[in-house]
C-alpha cells in the first residue's frame, strides 16, 4: 500500500488501512449499544438474528459464514440467544453433526422491536449517501478478497 524507501514507514499506524477500518468498525458498534441494549441485544446477538429474520433456519456453519465468525466465537452468541428464548438449536436427525438454528416466536417477534435500530447511524458517518455506498461496495470487495486470501490459508 505505501511506497517509500524506508521500510519502518509501512509500521507507522497513520499508514495502515486496518487501523481506521477496525477503528471505524469499533465506533459504530458502540454507536448501536444504547439501542440494542433496550431489546436485550448484543451487536453480535443482533446480527445473528438479522441473518435469521432475512434467510431463516440454517446450520450454524451457514450462518458462521455469512457473519464471519468461527464455530468456537459463534456457539457462546447461540447459548446466550437460546436461553434468551430467541432462537432453538436442534440437531437435524437425518445428520446430527449438523446443528440447525432457527427462530423462536419471541424471535420473530424481536424483529419488529429492532426494526428502527438502523435509523441510529443517521447522520452519525459524515459521509453522503453516494459516499456510503461507495464504501460498502469498496469494503464488500475487500471482504470476498480476504475471504479467499484466508481459504487458501
Amino acid at each position: 500500500m505505501l511506497k517509500s524507501a524506508d521500510k519502518s514507514e509501512v509500521l507507522k499506524l497513520g499508514n495502515q488501512l486496518c487501523f481506521p477500518l477496525y477503528a471505524c468498525a469499533k465506533e459504530v458498534i458502540k454507536i448501536y449499544r444504547k439501542p440494542l441494549e433496550k431489546i436485550g441485544l448484543t451487536y453480535t446477538q443482533y446480527i445473528v438474528l438479522m441473518v435469521l429474520w432475512e434467510y431463516g433456519a440454517m446450520s450454524e456453519k451457514s450462518l458462521g459464514e455469512k457473519i464471519y465468525l468461527d464455530s468456537g466465537t459463534l456457539t457462546p452468541v447461540l447459548k446466550k440467544l437460546e436461553k434468551s428464548g430467541f432462537v432453538r438449536r436442534e440437531r437435524l436427525k437425518a445428520d446430527e453433526r449438523v446443528l440447525q438454528i432457527s427462530l423462536t416466536e419471541n424471535g420473530s417477534k424481536l424483529k419488529e422491536k429492532a426494526v428502527d435500530i438502523p435509523q441510529v447511524l443517521d447522520g452519525c458517518i459524515h459521509l453522503t449517501y453516494d459516499e456510503m455506498i461507495t464504501m460498502k461496495k469498496l469494503l464488500n470487495k475487500a471482504l470476498e478478497g480476504t475471504k479467499e486470501r484466508n481459504k487458501n490459508d
